[in-house]
């Protein structure tokens, strides 16, 4: 029995790439839809974890499809991600035992931490601060339903 070379995963993952692209222009649009940075963020660390550098590479690029359309630095989120899931994530996986703890954490690491390690690099590279939005609230509410139930 031979293999076909079109695998199903890699047409699923093209389809899930072309759909957050235009789902991340909306989003950019319309500010009642989330950006989804958290649940990136915790597939982002899932991926980390499994060493599944295929999924990294994946969600990397939706990450850098992310900031442009925000305005953001050039791989500054991927930085971050990485910094957060090396340095942090092992603490927090340590302290809390609850599950729903830890994906609150991760939402509020993903939102609340990107903006502080926004404000340090503007404030380290002279550039104008990031701005921060009641908007926020509502992502972070909207978001931990989404990744509660990832």
């Amino acid at each position: 029995m031979q293999r076909s070379i079109t695998h199903k995963n890699t047409v699923e993952l093209f389809a899930y790439i072309v759909i957050f692209v235009l789902y991340s222009s909306m989003s950019s649009i319309y500010l009642s839809l989330p950006p989804m940075l958290a649940v990136l963020f915790v597939l982002f660390t899932r991926s980390f974890k499994r060493n599944d550098y295929a999924s990294i590479l994946i969600l990397s690029f939706c990450l850098v499809i992310f900031e442009v359309n925000h305005g953001y630095m050039l791989f500054s989120s991927i930085i971050y991600f990485y910094i957060v899931c090396k340095l942090i994530i092992p603490k927090v996986n340590q302290i809390f035992s609850c599950t729903w703890c830890i994906k609150l954490s991760s939402v509020l690491m993903a939102y609340i931490g990107y903006f502080l390690f926004l404000s340090l690099m503007s404030s380290i590279f002279l550039l104008a601060p990031p701005e921060l939005n009641y908007y926020i609230i509502y992502y972070i509410v909207i978001e931990l339903f989404f990744v509660s139930i990832l």
